[in-house]
């Protein structure tokens, strides 16, 4: 399938993935989480996002039942709740920023009996989010991560706490899923110690072709992986990380300025390529500010011109 992603240059990337890098992800994520034929998974996700395509083909590969939602009930907390509880679902996944929103607007409200596992990916998973999803919900939490370029997930981190958990942070971005690898590079494309941070290369088989009828920007991305089998590939995801001693991954920052806004890939420059282009705007500049802990907004400032 094609699915298209945020573009620097204002022109959104067709990402073309494989039926083999897709079987790969399903498998792996069937055995990740223990899929039985009594599994009911939450289908909330719109289809221009690629978490969209697990939520639908997972369940049906393996007897189990996809639940489809009205998309206004994205917006309406205590009816998506509400929806869950009727459906008996046993699986769901939202973007932290939305299950944080979720979780406060139907605090006190039953949950849902059935949920056993809630999925985050899209935005950093604060700890203390994964804690609350415990104590309301009673459901274990798995932290996701992947460009749309290495098929949905690249990483999980399968997340367990108990009473005596207090530590603050973010959830790690966890270990490479299988059949695929994490490499964690300098400048020079040469591993970094554990605790220190690199750039984010992921190779294997999840990788797709590249971008639809874009050969320069995907031979850009989508490089020679020195640590493969011959002719192998690796995706340059951009973001910098920190490997710990026990082999996790965890989130630093972005290394240019795409940036991660309620599940969004935004790319900054892409805001200001179209805002520089209206009449009377000589420069522009955009970014995210968040004056209130917690609110994150999309910001820009124009000079007339």
């Amino acid at each position: 399938y094609v699915i298209y992603t945020s573009g620097s240059t204002g022109r959104p990337k067709g990402v073309v993935v494989t039926h083999a890098s897709l079987t790969n992800h399903m498998a792996w994520m069937a055995d990740h989480l223990a899929l039985t034929d009594a599994d009911r998974v939450l289908a909330r996700t719109s289809p221009s996002f690629d978490a969209s395509v697990w939520e639908t083909w997972l369940p049906l590969l393996h007897g189990g039942s996809t639940c489809p939602v009205p998309a206004a009930l994205n917006h309406d907390p205590a009816g998506l709740v509400t929806r869950t509880r009727e459906l008996g679902v046993t699986i769901a996944q939202f973007v932290p920023s939305h299950l944080s929103l979720v979780l406060t607007e139907t605090a006190g409200e039953e949950a849902p009996a059935t949920l056993r596992a809630v999925l985050c990916g899209g935005e950093p998973l604060p700890r203390t989010l994964a804690r609350r999803v415990r104590d309301a919900w009673r459901a274990e939490t798995h932290n996701l991560y992947g460009p749309t370029e290495t098929t949905i997930d690249a990483t999980a981190h399968h997340h367990t706490h108990d009473d005596t958990d207090t530590a603050e942070g973010s959830v790690p971005l966890g270990r490479p899923i299988d059949n695929a690898r994490a490499h964690v590079l300098d400048a020079r494309l040469q591993p970094v110690p554990p605790g220190v941070t690199g750039e984010l290369y992921i190779a294997g088989d999840g990788l797709a072709r590249g971008y639809l009828n874009r050969s320069g920007l995907t031979a850009t991305r989508f490089v020679a992986d020195p640590y493969g089998p011959p002719g192998s590939r690796m995706y340059r995801t951009g973001d910098l990380v920190r490997r710990d001693a026990d082999g996790l991954l965890s989130y630093v920052s972005r290394a240019d300025d795409q940036v991660k806004l309620n599940g969004f890939r935004i790319e900054l420059g892409e805001i200001e390529t179209a805002l520089a282009a209206l009449p009377g705007v000589g420069a522009a500049c955009a970014l995210v500010r968040e004056d209130q802990p917690g609110e994150r907004r999309l910001v820009a400032y124009v000079v007339p011109g």
